[in-house]
Parts: structure tokens; sequence; C-alpha cells
């Protein structure tokens, strides 16, 4: 069956601190994509990105959002543009359009051809040099579960004028930005009327009227990049049309820190256009979980939602030809487990010894339910692979809390260095790093590991 395939870039929280590093040490191409960008950074005037992304033990989000945004920005565009080089040069896929979501729509641009490797990277910089000689009025942003005609109508009732929708992220959510103390009042009231708001860790109101000067000083710096035409078909979540062109694309950058992001309505458009798969360039796998949402029963891959190597890659994206995709394949390899010692091998004219400890969906369906009563939510939001901080607001002290009941609970013990949970931020990726941590000295092999 022939199905239409659609690339996606996400936004500024898609960063998992030395995401790279191990497909840097078996992919060349992205290894030498991290040359080439670390290169043009320093010339630029900005750190290398690679420290960020070979890293484990980088900064966190949270922390760069905070200190070092534009070291951030530089990251995302080259942990997203070492991916796309990898889907589209190593493994041959190609996608039929691209589609980015907010900060994704700058990498977008240069992965479709419109700006070159170095210009692209130039632009993101331009971007971050513009709020600095226009410092914006503060501001923030709060995600909604709410669809976006409901927030609009929800903000008129309130008469909340300075807040408005930022980005239609699907049927059930939704961002909201504004001045703070705007966007606070806002909070507390639909708090009080039953709908969840989390307050985002970003520095400014994007995607907001509150950043026409940077919006404008962005423009005029961008004018300085040759934008030519696009090598594969671009759809715009902002401009809600194709992007093909050098005006197209100064229509673009104008619009990009003012306008709304209008994703529901660029994935619904593209799967009526045939699109059927949705690969997402970029860490962590948010956009995914988006889509899967928007349109049920569309395919949505997310490579690089936790740190992988080469092999493991191309495992994950095997059954993708060009324009041609099969069901998943079966796992192959076994389910870590929670024993802490191996079984041993029987005699040949022994009974097989039973292995009781708990199997990897086990060890997933404990920490949803552990999770679901600590935070409130309904098991079903729980999903395997839902992103703990970017989909379900849960900051990382609050992870550090559960994960330390979650190790208790399955007869284990955090090193004594403790464990980056930063890097883990997924049930299904909590519930691979639980058999790696030692058990408790005082339980027994075998004992303790069932829940």
């Amino acid at each position: 069956m022939v199905e239409r395939c659609a690339f996606v870039f996400p936004g500024q929280g898609a960063y998992l601190p030395g995401v790279l590093g191990r497909l840097a040490a078996d992919e060349p191409l992205v290894a030498e994509t991290l040359r080439e960008l670390d290169a043009v950074a320093v010339r630029l005037g900005r750190a290398a990105p690679s420290r960020l992304l070979l890293d484990e033990r980088a900064p966190a989000l949270e922390e760069l959002v905070r200190e070092a945004p534009a070291d951030l920005h530089v990251a995302l565009f080259a942990a997203e543009m070492a991916l796309f080089r990898l889907l589209t040069e190593r493994h041959r896929l190609t996608p039929d359009v691209l589609l980015g979501h907010s900060f994704g729509e700058l990498v977008a641009l240069t992965a479709a051809g419109a700006l070159d490797l170095a210009d692209g990277l130039a632009l993101v910089a331009a971007r971050d040099d513009a709020f600095a000689a226009q410092p914006p009025p503060p501001g923030g942003m709060v995600a909604l579960e709410l669809s976006a005609a409901r927030t609009a109508a929800l903000l008129a009732g309130l008469g909340e004028w300075g807040v408005s929708v930022a980005a239609d992220n699907s049927p059930r959510q939704c961002v909201v930005s504004g001045p703070a103390e705007d966007l606070e009042r806002v909070r507390r009231k639909a708090e009080a009327v039953g709908v969840r708001a989390t307050v985002l860790s970003v520095p400014y109101a994007f995607h907001h009227r509150l950043l026409a000067a940077v919006a404008s000083e962005f423009t005029r710096r961008a004018a300085a990049l040759h934008a030519g035409p696009t090598r594969y078909l671009l759809h715009s979540a902002i401009l809600g049309r194709r992007v093909d062109d050098g005006d197209a694309v100064a229509e673009l950058v104008a619009a990009h820190l003012v306008r709304p992001t209008r994703f529901t309505d660029a994935v619904r458009l593209l799967h009526a256009e045939g699109v059927e798969v949705f690969v997402e360039c970029g860490p962590r796998g948010v956009l995914s979980g988006l889509v899967t949402a928007t349109v049920p029963g569309v395919r949505a891959l997310a490579p690089l939602r936790r740190r992988t190597s080469g092999p493991e890659l191309a495992d994950e994206i095997q059954t993708l030809t060009i324009h041609q995709f099969a069901p998943h394949p079966p796992r192959t390899a076994p389910a870590p487990t929670l024993s802490p010692t191996p079984s041993p091998t029987p005699a040949p004219d022994d009974s097989p010894t039973h292995d009781d400890s708990p199997t990897h969906d086990e060890v997933v369906s404990v920490l949803r339910a552990l999770y679901a009563t600590a935070l409130g939510y309904p098991p079903e939001v729980l999903t395997a692979d839902a992103d703990l901080e970017a989909d379900l607001g849960v900051d990382s002290i609050k992870q550090t809390e559960l994960f330390a009941q979650a190790v208790t609970r399955f007869g284990r013990t955090l090193p004594t260095e403790g464990t980056r949970l930063t890097s883990h931020t997924t049930l299904d990726a909590l519930a691979d790093l639980l058999p790696t941590l030692p058990p408790r000295p005082s339980s027994a092999p075998g004992t303790g590991a069932r829940p």
C-alpha cells in the first residue's frame, strides 16, 4: 500500500542532553554534520552545539532556557538537521512534505532547501540577536487542555484580551501567551473551572503581539540571508499554506514570532491530502503524540524519542522505504527483567527454571498506576511513550520523587551519584532503566523484584 509521508520538526521542548552521542559514534554523517555546524556556530559567536548533543551530562532543558537560550536554539537546529540528513541521505527516505512547529519552522526551511546549512543556523542566530536588540516586555505561555476554539471562547468570556491563542496543538491541547500577570489570572481561572493549565518553561510570550518589535528586527536581520526555492514541499502551520520561494520565506520570517501556530489544522490538511505517516525529525517525540491525538490511526514515528545507536535507529526505521510503509516488526529481543542476577542455564535433563521477574510491560503498568495516583491523572493519559515533562507537565523535581518511589517498589537503589532522569522521559524509558539499577543490599537475588 502506497502512503504519503510528512517529516515534522519540533520546537523549543525538543531537547535531550547528549541525544546524538551514541548515534554520532556509529554514523559518520551525524558526526560530520555536527563538525560543520560547530564551525558555523563559532563563526557566529555561538557555542558549539556538539557539547550539548554528545554529552549526556550536558545541562538540562530548564537550565538552558533560564541561562543560555541561544545555546539551546543552536542545539535544537543541529539535532534536527543531523537527523534529517541521516534519514534522507543515509537511509534514503523521501518525505512528501515538511511541516514545522513554532521554532521548528526555521529548521524546516533549511531542510526544505530554502537556506543552506550555514544560512539556516545564521537565521536562528539572527532571531536571538533580535531579542537582544529589542528586549520584549515580560511574558510567558500556558498550556491548556482545551481546543483552540473553546480556549478563545474562554478568554473572551473572561475578558482577558491581553492573552491570545499562540499554538493550536491538538483537538484537546492549545497554548496561550501574553503578559505575565494576565497569564497568571487566566491560569487560576482556568483551573477554577476544571481546566488543567501548565505554565511552560519559556522566556517570552512567543506568537504574540508583544513580540512585534522583535519580529521587525528579526525580519530586518534575516533579509541579509539569501533564500532560494525549496527542494522539498514545505507547508507552514503559521502561514497556513505552502512555502516555496524567497518571498514566502520572508513572509514566514515576519510572521514567525507574532502569529499563532495552527498545527492541528496543518496536520488535518496534510492527512486529507493523503499523508498517513508522520516522522518526527527531532528529539523526544512530542509532535508524534499531537499528531496521533489529532488524526487517530495514522502512524507517527519518533526515531529520537530516546538516545539511540545507529543500529537501533536502523532497526526502528527498517520498515520504512520510499513511500512504502509496513507494520511495525515484532520485538526481537526479550524485554529486560528486574531480576538482579541471570537465571542459571539448566542442565539438559533439568526442568526449565521459572523466571518470576516482571516483564517490561508489567513494569510499565505498575509505573503507570503509581504515577497516575501521585499525579491525579487518569491512567490512560500515562501512555508508555508520553513525555512526562513535555506532554504531561511533570517537572524534573517531581519526576525524581516519583522515580525514587518506583525504585523502592522494585527493590532497587539509586546509584550514589544519582540518576539523570532528564534522559529518561517516558514510562517506557524508565522501565528500561530500572533493571540496570543495583538491588537493595538486603534483597536476596531473585526476591523482592515483583511488585
